[in-house]
């Protein structure tokens, strides 16, 4: 398993607090050896870093760090459920690129969530993704990133 804190704490970064839900769902559920977050938006401090189409409003460099946000808030939202170092491996990744039209950059932009993985979990945070180009999401927000995480049989369930 990897050192989770440490890689954390290297990259200069810190879990933020789980975003709050927009609507009726839960940011992220266990079910057996997985947890499954909702889409997560890329927000700082309760509101969105930004917002518009990746290719017009924003441009691809911005998208790739607002897919790292996300990526950092899915890892809180895993985090409200299980310890991050229960993690085994992250299995699938989806992201959706609110796009103008004719931008086709979707998989460099979603580089910034699947880079976070790798680089927090090393092999472990290899995963499959789909990357994919939509005209609007929730908010005017420019990306949003899920993922699936697999745990090592014996987690247990943070308490809250």
């Amino acid at each position: 398993m990897a050192d989770v804190d440490g890689a954390l704490e290297r990259l200069g970064l810190a879990l933020p607090t789980v975003v709050p839900p927009l609507a009726a769902y839960q940011p992220a559920v266990r079910s057996g050896d997985y947890v499954y977050t909702s889409g997560q938006l890329p927000m700082v401090d309760g509101e969105l870093a930004a917002v518009g189409r990746v290719g017009a409003e924003v441009d691809p460099e911005q998208g790739y760090d607002l897919a790292r946000i996300c990526g950092l808030n899915c890892l809180a939202a895993v985090a409200s459920i299980v310890p991050l170092d229960q993690v085994e491996r992250i299995v699938k990744v989806v992201g959706f690129v609110a796009s103008a039209p004719g931008f086709t950059g979707q998989p460099k932009v979603l580089n910034g969530a699947s880079e976070l993985f790798g680089d927090v979990f090393g092999d472990a945070g290899k995963h499959a993704r789909s990357a994919v180009g939509v005209a609007e999401l929730p908010l005017g927000a420019p990306v949003e990133v899920e993922l699936i995480a697999q745990l090592v049989p014996s987690a247990k369930t943070v308490l809250v």
